[in-house]
């Protein structure tokens, strides 16, 4: 499978032909890792929820209180990793790997020298922040500590990020995507021993001495950032010393960013950085709207996001080699097999998410059941996931078609799209409809949103002009 993938990527390089089915055949061999890497990725957040989710409503909440905030910082530093891998997707497309690896060499100490401003000024505040969020007094301590551990963990989110997106634009898929299975599996078995104290366990009638740390929430950031610090090293190591396309042993060069690398990416990363910020803090601003009807909404809030990442992480595994198809075939030249990709991965994650909504109105009040056992909180996570089904179809083709636009390196109008969306659309729904309808109104204001984000960007994908030719075609397929 490695090899054919690699094969008909080269063909895109070298302008070779590519029939339907190739196409198909390629976008399948990219997307299912990536799917099965962000379904893993979800499955870890899932699992930590549920650990936590045992402990209480409260421990629930504490998380819930800061997720996004932690969502915003977050953001920061990927888009980094977005504003240099999109311009090596452009260049290993044009067959200059040199050019390439050199992007790569200088992207690693501006991405860091980020990444540490940004942990410092999350560390600054960590103490504060759920009391600016309105959390209540009991589940205050708890989430500032979470928040804390997490963004000084913030290098090694970084290092995690970049040599993943590196790995992706450069073709490579499959090995970021099964080295975060094994991150979710060493996040599972940290926690195990982190969040909970030294217990007994019943194993087939046996009793069994189980040690652990007892640090409750704490716990369940230490193994996350743990689990995410040793999958980071090795994916910077094998990104630098095994990618072919990106290796930088026995190259030289300097890893001091040049202006016109440093230019090129602040104009990719800029607006899309621009547009998280101020989605997170739409995020934020909702979460504040949420505080006041209690630590079971916020809980059910929380734990419902969790759940219904399950549905949409696919449709960002699906965009995560729309990125790679989109951009190679666009830094070859080749602008009419640009719009085939990205159509192509846009209606597949459509169809793909569709099912994946109806699964989840189905299987909703199982899914709240594996994440918390307070009955308040199952109850109305359920109703809001029921609500949110409906829009996973529009939700699915925002998400890819996002991804086709930052491949080509269109990023300013797609995340005014996005910004408008998002404030004009569910913030003012979730601020009119809450007082009345409670979480369930925050969420049917979701879901309209969702869906009307959908439209506006398939609008875009049809009409709109997000492919700027920027050189000649050899040759034209």
């Amino acid at each position: 499978m490695s090899s054919t993938k690699d094969q008909l990527l080269l063909r895109i390089r070298q302008h070779g032909k590519l029939s339907t089915v190739e196409q198909l055949r390629l976008t399948a061999l990219l997307s299912l890792p990536a799917i099965l890497a962000q379904l893993s990725s979800i499955l870890m957040f899932y699992i930590d929820d549920a650990m936590v989710g045992s402990l209480g409503a409260q421990a629930s909440a504490s998380i819930g209180i800061v997720a996004t905030s932690m969502w915003l910082f977050w953001s920061i530093i990927s888009c980094a990793a977005t504003g240099f891998s999109v311009q090596v997707a452009h260049r290993v497309g044009a067959n200059d790997l040199d050019g390439a690896r050199s992007i790569f060499r200088q992207s690693l100490l501006a991405s860091l020298a980020l990444a540490v401003v940004t942990g410092l000024a999350g560390a600054f505040i960590s103490q504060p922040l759920p009391h600016w969020l309105g959390g209540e007094e009991a589940i205050c301590g708890d989430a500032s500590t979470y928040f804390l551990i997490f963004t000084l963990g913030a290098p090694l989110a970084m290092i995690d990020m970049l040599a993943s997106a590196m790995l992706r634009c450069a073709g490579n898929i499959k090995v970021p995507s099964m080295a975060n299975i094994v991150m979710c599996i060493l996040d599972v078995c940290f926690n195990f021993f982190l969040i909970f104290p030294t217990r007994t366990l019943d194993v087939l009638g046996h009793d069994i001495l189980v040690p652990g740390a007892g640090l409750g929430v704490a716990g369940a950031a230490i193994g996350t950032l743990t689990a995410e610090g040793v999958i980071a090293l090795y994916l910077l190591w094998y990104a630098t010393t095994r990618c072919p396309e990106l290796r930088l042993r026995g190259v030289r060069g300097s890893f001091v960013p040049e202006r016109p690398v440093l230019g090129e990416a602040a104009d990719i990363a800029a607006p899309i950085l621009l547009q998280r910020v101020l989605m997170n803090v739409a995020q934020i601003t909702i979460t504040v709207i949420v505080a006041p009807l209690g630590a079971v909404a916020i809980a059910a809030n929380a734990l419902g996001i969790t759940a219904e990442s399950l549905c949409y992480m696919p449709g960002y595994g699906i965009g995560e080699a729309a990125t790679t198809l989109v951009g190679q075939s666009y830094g070859a030249g080749r602008y009419r097999l640009t719009e085939r990709f990205a159509w192509m991965t846009t209606l597949l994650g459509i169809a793909v998410m569709t099912v994946m909504g109806a699964v989840m109105y189905v299987a909703a009040p199982l899914m709240m059941a594996s994440l918390t056992p307070d009955e308040a909180v199952r109850q109305l996570g359920t109703e809001c996931l029921r609500i949110e089904a409906w829009a996973e179809p529009g939700f699915a083709a925002s998400i890819v078609a996002m991804s086709c636009f930052v491949g080509t390196g269109d990023t300013r109008r797609p995340a005014m799209m996005n910004l408008f969306s998002m404030w004009a659309v569910r913030v003012t729904l979730a601020a009119l409809l809450a007082p009345r309808y409670g979480l369930q109104g925050v969420w049917l204001g979701m879901a309209i949103e969702l869906s009307f984000r959908g439209l506006i960007f398939l609008a875009r994908l049809k009409w709109g002009k997000w492919k700027k030719e920027k050189n000649k075609l050899k040759v034209e397929s």
